[in-house]
């Protein structure tokens, strides 16, 4: 991965960061980071935003823009949205409800041989991501201060479809609650369709 992907892979996980940040993250001097970030705004895949400081100038954040976003994997949305709209039109809503009950079922087997049995909170919630990572949603595990733990999703590859129809998120909070099992509670707490930068779910023992 080049530098300029690198930046853009960056932005994509973490969020928005200042030059300095990217700087730092990739061993670049200041100005070859902002010149690198200067490139990619010309192309249309970055923007900045100047924030307010309590002391000092403003800070420059840069962050992805929606090209920007379109450069990861979206599971090839144009077709996604046409097999969708076709679905509908042939056998209706409740066509479409059992072609996500199929989703789902798929997904939770897949999620169950990964995840095993036996094993702690964190590991199953360790091997979900895993799982998560290799269908392309750039999924980490965050521990919390409060002993829960934070799912993050930095992209999501079905967005297209899901903005379609939204119960495919439904769908896959109910597979997360199942596949952990009952000794935790699963809350999405950042949602990308809410207009977040990425989709997070704080998972708690109970």
């Amino acid at each position: 991965m080049n530098t300029a992907d690198q930046i853009l892979f960056l932005l994509k996980t973490r969020g928005p960061r200042t030059a300095q940040q990217l700087a730092e993250l990739l061993d670049l001097t200041s100005m070859g980071a902002r010149r690198h970030l200067e490139a990619a705004e010309e192309r249309g895949f970055v923007t900045f935003e100047d924030v307010a400081e309590k002391v000092g100038r403003p800070s420059r954040r840069w962050l992805l823009t929606d090209a920007g976003h379109a450069r990861f994997p979206d599971r090839h949305a144009d077709l996604t949205l046409q097999l969708i709209t076709q679905v509908r039109a042939l056998f209706g809503e409740e066509g479409m409800d059992k072609l996500i009950i199929a989703r789902e079922q798929a997904s939770e087997a897949f999620y169950r041989e990964t995840i095993g049995e036996g094993a702690a909170l964190e590991e199953r919630v360790q091997a979900l991501a895993m799982a998560r990572d290799v269908e392309g949603y750039m999924a980490e595990v965050e521990p919390q201060a409060d002993g829960s733990l934070l799912l993050v999703e930095n992209h999501c590859p079905i967005c297209a479809a899901a903005r379609e129809c939204q119960n495919f998120c439904r769908s896959e909070l109910d597979v997360f609650q199942r596949v952990l099992g009952a000794g935790c509670e699963v809350r999405r707490e950042e949602h990308i369709l809410a207009g977040e930068r990425r989709c997070a779910y704080r998972i708690k023992p109970v």
